[in-house]
């Protein structure tokens, strides 16, 4: 009877030590309260979850050293493109009015300059993406750079591989990053053969204990790939042959990528930079080969570069979002696989509708995940109610993260509409200011939601309590998903 009562009062002082955490260290209210109905109504499995996914231990001691180092190393960039004033520009000299606000919001919190004579082409899918990467590896004569979220030992991984290590033997230097979580076959099959080769290759934080590891709550979802300071991609598609819809009966996935050719590469290499040098534990500082003096271009689009993650003092990638809704006047058209969005941008998106703007949404049909599908369903009837156009993908997976805005403005990356994206995970989007460009965008957008289903805002919010359900639970874990 002692021992019982106090390990009681053991686990009850426990208990409000955890409560006291949760709330001083969780800045929303939605997830703080979600977290302490979990720890004190889940015994013990609540306290235990939450130790492992939601303590920020890991960024408070690894992202606040990143932090500082990246500040470094971002006043060592901006001295080196003092040599490319022609090429950066002030978000007053944009062409487009409307998103001068967006354009200094980002330079002034992020310091990412806003850039111009570059030259940007549209992926749609592997079957676009892969062969412009396979070209601009076979033709780099300094420097490689990549850094991806999931890197599959498949046809296509193979074949990069090979690039890389010719590449590596003739001198080119070699770097690649890898997230240990979304890629857990190259430590097994890939790394040594890549270092045997002369390929410097790191994982972005090393995950050990895959059940007990709190930092793997902690993931770098950014598709980078820098070759020699002058060309990049990056945007949704991973490293993997599913991507390519070249065999009949697979699953058809719908993504899209970005090449960028131009001064708009910088602010990529310096993400990269700074990844880098956080991984590996060396200190790689910007130097001509890996910023060289841009060629004169006959395109003058202008970009910028909104990127955030654990280690960011703001979240750059949901403010960018937030405030290209907020700028639109008339059309907003969004494309994303996972939609668990929070409270900012459900707001946003349902006052826009109910201003009038026209806000089209497009989503899976068929999801790679049950939970979170549901989780994404449970807003829908809000959104619906509002004036938003939904639509569910219908020919395959739609994993595109892409928002186009009044025909002038289109974003590409990496970022989901969710949680995850918005707090936990290293993303990158790519913000392109040229009509030209957001028609083509527009184009693709309208031609995927002629192989969607709209959904019929009546039939929706009229359907039985048990399909709504396991939406509504689902919901309840949206900020761990």
């Amino acid at each position: 009877m002692g021992g019982a009562y106090i390990i009681g009062i053991v686990y009850l002082l426990l208990l409000i030590i955890v409560c006291l955490r949760v709330i001083y260290e969780t800045r929303s209210a939605t997830k703080t309260m979600a977290y302490l109905l979990l720890v004190i109504f889940i015994p013990v499995i609540g306290i235990v979850f939450y130790i492992l996914f939601g303590v920020n231990y890991w960024k408070i001691k690894l992202y606040n050293k990143k932090s500082a180092a990246d500040k470094k190393l971002l006043e060592k960039l901006k001295t080196e493109m003092k040599a490319y004033a022609d090429a950066i520009a002030s978000p007053s000299a944009l062409p487009v009015e409307d998103n001068r606000e967006l354009a200094a919001m980002l330079t002034k919190e992020l310091k990412s300059p806003l850039t111009r004579r570059n030259s940007i082409k549209l992926l749609i899918n592997g079957e676009e993406k892969f062969p412009e990467v396979l070209e601009a590896l076979r033709s780099a004569k300094d420097h490689i750079h990549i850094e991806y979220y999931i890197y599959e030992q498949d046809e296509i991984g193979e074949q990069i591989e090979n690039i890389l290590i010719e590449k590596a033997k003739e001198g080119v230097k070699v770097r690649f990053i890898y997230d240990d979580f979304g890629s857990p076959k190259i430590k097994k099959k890939t790394e040594q053969k890549m270092r045997d080769a002369g390929i410097e290759i790191y994982p972005f934080q090393k995950v050990l204990f895959y059940l007990l590891a709190n930092r793997l709550n902690y993931r770098n979802h950014r598709k980078i790939i820098v070759i020699d300071g002058k060309t990049a991609f990056t945007g949704g598609i991973n490293v993997s042959d599913k991507y390519i819809n070249n065999k009949p009966g697979k699953l058809f996935w719908r993504d899209t990528h970005l090449r960028i050719d131009g001064p708009g590469v910088f602010y990529l290499q310096y993400l990269f930079l700074t990844d880098w040098n956080f991984c590996s534990g060396k200190t790689l500082v910007p130097e001509e080969p890996q910023f060289p003096v841009p060629s004169t271009k006959k395109d003058d689009r202008f970009l910028q570069v909104a990127a955030s993650g654990p280690d960011s003092a703001q979240p750059s990638v949901l403010f960018s979002l937030l405030q290209s809704i907020y700028l639109a006047k008339k059309e907003i058209l969004i494309s994303t696989p996972y939609f668990i969005p929070g409270d900012s941008i459900l707001e946003a998106l349902r006052i826009s509708a109910l201003s009038g703007i026209s806000v089209k949404l497009l989503v899976p049909g068929v999801c790679d995940s049950k939970l979170v599908n549901a989780a994404s369903k449970s807003h829908y009837e809000d959104l619906l109610c509002a004036g938003v156009d939904i639509y569910m993908y219908q020919k395959g997976f739609i994993h595109a993260k892409t928002l186009v805005a009044d025909g002038n403005l289109s974003i590409i990356g990496t970022a989901n509409m969710d949680y995850r994206s918005f707090e936990l995970n290293f993303e990158v989007n790519v913000l392109v200011y040229d009509r030209e460009f957001a028609e083509k965008l527009r184009d693709v957008f309208f031609k995927d939601i002629a192989s969607a289903e709209k959904i019929d805002k009546d039939e929706w919010c009229n359907r039985p309590a048990y399909k709504q359900l396991p939406e509504r639970i689902a919901r309840l874990f949206s900020h761990v998903l």
